[in-house]
């Protein structure tokens, strides 16, 4: 799923070659993100497109060669006069006068003739690691010969159009392990290697080489001597395809600066979108000034202390509590404002509480939306979506960069808010504040299905993490682990990494059971019971799934059963709860079923019920056990938290009946619910107060 879509796309056509292109925001000035090598489409600009769209109006084309735009099969044209002809095109069809262009790589060719030879159209330019003269390319790779044929496909012979025919695979992931050479750079990486095999073919790509070879004949001098806008050259100190020489050449014939991104590689855009990001706004913002505007600054000792809230929006555990830490924290400090950052559904959950909700939330990408995008059939490969996800965190980060840059905060609370917590670590200088974090698991877990490669990914990824806060371990003034110590399972972060549990000790406090609702005495069971419109001589089983639309499977099969189930137990009432996400009309319907949508109070339901049917996450099945009831939990296929990290805690509790989706037909179903009705509830109890011991700790920090 995208982070932003575009307010509007369309085709050129020059000659009989199409160009797509897209059109993304409304402020100015315009960026035009011009194409790289035809290796890549335009997509490759996801990290930048959102944070830019926010404050400018921002264009991007497929390369001819690429994506969706049509591959000619000769060399001719390929030439940076006619990628600079697209470009002009393409600020026609979209009624632009003049734009800010950007530049990656080959691209710096194309941004040199459209600025040379169009400078009415171009306001400014930038260029990353611009590719302007073959002097500059890694020794490794002009040792070999591009056109003839080699007796080795070793390292840099694999650039070689004969090699690009037998083994265009080999190539694409070789090339981009050079230009990705940055350590934990695997989804970088992957969705580069997909591009190349998805978006074009070695037959036009071997076009562009020829073209690209001929353009790297002609004088610099010569080629940047029409180029009058005002400039400037990021290049990679580590850049292991182009040299920096190349950009040092480039910002000395142009006489503007050069910005070093020490230690990255040869696209530092996609590696270090934080940071060029913010490159980039400025440098467009100095080009067209904001008009004049009043700007308030209050002494330090006259604000009150000031909370902002990251509420995790993929379900509704985080924000129920989320609501009590909040609560509990206005106890300790009454004096404190709280705003919240979140995504819909827990924006309406805050505003039923009263809570002021931050304008800014209305630049999110939807990240729930995202999760239900990835799930099939009760089964949600959660690792593998949240890489998925990493352009909607990258432009979620942005919004949130923004409106610390705007407004005072004392503290930022992060409850699972990933985003966050990765890219402050990898730009320690934004951090503007003190930063709370919140979670309940602690480790990437591979799941099976994902075999070899997804051990490798994982411990990656838990590898990269280890290392932020080693690095700088300031980042996080306080990190909160919801729940006890025996709740963290204790396999390793990965091979040669330490224990998880051991680590996680070291690291975290410990806050304990944390669900910010409270437990229904036995003594009050009958009242609320009646206050819900459930009668004494009833058996109650609520189905409930959560936040999410993900669960809406789980609950078509157990609606299917309900013939079988009632048959079974022609006492019992059924209760389907499908949340703020599931549409109701997409449900069956049985006769004596009883179906609702969104539950405010849905904890008062589960803590008085007979029994439950749920999915596997950690704050509904925990609300189950501390209320003492039984219930059946049916966690999604490859979601390793609910798989493992919750399974493990509800092992600890001895509670609950885990089942499998793929065994769960109607006689099973309705065993499984026979079974958890006649057995005693014989869970260990749980102790409660964790909001008030958060609280606490994050009171200190006020």
């Amino acid at each position: 799923m995208r982070a932003m879509a575009p307010l509007s796309d369309g085709y050129v056509d020059r000659s009989g070659v199409k160009v797509h292109y897209e059109v993304f925001g409304t402020g100015g000035p315009t960026i035009l993100l011009l194409p790289a090598w035809s290796l890549v489409q335009s997509r490759r600009w996801k990290m930048q497109v959102p944070y830019l769209a926010r404050h400018h109006r921002v264009i991007t084309f497929d390369g001819r060669g690429c994506g969706l735009s049509d591959r000619p099969t000769e060399p001719a044209d390929y030439a940076d006069h006619e990628f600079a002809a697209d470009a002009v095109a393409v600020l026609d069809a979209s009624e632009t006068t003049a734009a800010l262009i950007v530049s990656v790589s080959r691209g710096a060719g194309y941004a040199l003739d459209l600025a040379g030879s169009n400078p009415e159209r171009v306001l400014g330019a930038i260029f990353v690691s611009p590719t302007v003269s073959r002097d500059d390319l890694i020794p490794n790779a002009v040792a070999y010969s591009w056109n003839d044929e080699l007796d080795t496909d070793e390292g840099w012979a694999k650039y070689n159009r004969h090699y690009w025919a037998r083994d265009w695979p080999g190539f694409a992931e070789f090339f981009m392990a050079q230009a990705f050479n940055e350590p934990h750079s695997t989804k970088q990486r992957e969705d580069c290697v997909r591009w190349a095999l998805e978006d074009t073919d070695p037959q036009t790509v071997t076009a562009t080489q020829i073209a690209f070879y001929r353009a790297l004949g002609a004088d610099l001098r010569t080629r940047t001597a029409g180029v009058r806008c005002p400039s400037l050259v990021v290049h990679g100190s580590n850049d292991q395809v182009v040299g920096i020489s190349g950009g040092r050449r480039l910002a000395e014939a142009l006489g503007c600066e050069l910005v070093v991104f020490e230690g990255s590689g040869h696209l530092p855009d996609v590696r270090e979108p934080v940071r060029f990001n913010l490159l980039v706004h400025d440098f467009a913002t100095r080009l067209a000034p904001a008009p004049t505007r009043e700007r308030r600054w209050t002494r330090a000792l006259n604000r009150p202390p000031r909370v902002l809230y990251l509420s995790s929006p993929i379900g509704l555990g985080h924000a129920r509590r989320d609501l009590a830490v909040a609560s509990e924290l206005r106890t300790l400090r009454p004096e404190v404002e709280v705003d919240w950052l979140t995504q819909h559904p827990v924006t309406a959950m805050l505003d039923r509480h009263g809570e002021r909700v931050h304008p800014a939330c209305a630049w999110l990408a939807n990240e729930s939306a995202h999760i239900e995008d990835g799930c099939t059939e009760h089964d949600l490969h959660v690792f593998q979506a949240y890489r998925r996800m990493d352009e909607i965190l990258c432009a979620n980060f942005g919004v949130l960069h923004d409106v610390l840059a705007e407004q005072h905060y004392d503290l930022v609370i992060g409850d699972e808010a990933w985003e966050t917590d990765y890219y402050l670590h990898e730009n320690p200088e934004c951090k503007r504040t003190g930063f709370v974090w919140m979670t309940d698991f602690v480790g990437w877990l591979p799941m099976a299905s994902g075999g070899a490669a997804e051990e490798l990914l994982t411990a990656d990824y838990n590898a990269e993490m280890l290392e932020h806060i080693a690095r700088y371990p300031r980042i996080r003034d306080r990190a909160l682990f919801v729940g006890e110590l025996e709740d963290v399972v204790t396999e390793p972060f990965g091979p040669g990494l330490p224990s998880i549990r051991d680590w996680t000790q070291a690291h975290y406090d410990f806050v304990g059971y944390l669900s910010g609702v409270s437990t229904v005495p036995d003594a009050d069971r009958a009242g609320v019971r009646a206050e819900l419109g459930y009668r004494d001589d009833e058996q109650v089983c609520v189905v409930a799934v959560g936040g999410t639309g993900v669960g809406a499977s789980l609950l078509g099969r157990v609606i299917g059963a309900y013939p079988v189930v009632q048959h079974a137990l022609p006492d019992l009432r059924m209760v389907i709860v499908a949340g703020p996400r599931i549409d109701l009309r997409a449900l069956p319907a049985h006769p004596g079923l009883d179906v609702r949508a969104f539950v405010p109070d849905l904890w008062r339901h589960l803590a008085v019920c007979d029994v439950a049917v749920v999915q596997g996450g950690l704050t509904t099945t925990m609300e189950l056990v501390a209320n003492r009831r039984p219930f059946v939990y049916v966690p999604l296929r490859n979601h390793f938290e609910q798989q493992v990290h919750v399974r493990r805690r509800l092992e600890r509790y001895r509670a609950g009946r885990c089942a499998d989706y793929a065994d769960l037909h109607p006689d099973a179903l309705a065993e499984l619910i026979t079974q958890e009705l006649a057995n005693p509830v014989t869970s260990v109890p749980v102790t409660g107060g964790g909001e008030a011991r958060a609280a606490a700790l994050i009171a200190d920090l006020l």
